[in-house]
């Protein structure tokens, strides 16, 4: 008796889905344009001065970083109208027909 359980165990290898252009180009302009909110929120913490009784350590560095890092890629996937909605209706009609229904 084959202790084997799933595909593998019929004989058989499901191919992997097809994959979605449009989906794969709506999360890569959102990936950019979180890329371009932490750049901004790194820019305006670095315009304020910083308060000399909480000091420079590497760990709060660190965790402002990380926190910078999560703040954009939760707020990129929230906005609306953003550079992520305009460069997908820049470049959707560039690829190729599919049968996704979603619209631009």
């Amino acid at each position: 008796m084959n202790p084997v359980h799933g595909p593998a165990a019929s004989g058989r290898l499901d191919a992997p889905a097809p994959r979605d252009a449009r989906a794969d180009l709506r999360k890569l302009a959102n990936d950019l344009q979180a890329v371009f909110l932490n750049q901004l929120f790194q820019a305006m913490r670095e315009s304020v001065p910083e308060d000399e009784g909480l000091g420079t350590d590497p760990g709060r560095q660190l965790y402002t970083q990380l926190f910078d890092e999560r703040v954009a890629t939760e707020a990129s996937k929230h906005m609306e109208h953003g550079i992520a909605d305009a460069l997908y209706r820049q470049l959707a009609p560039r690829l190729p027909a599919a049968e996704s229904t979603e619209t631009p």
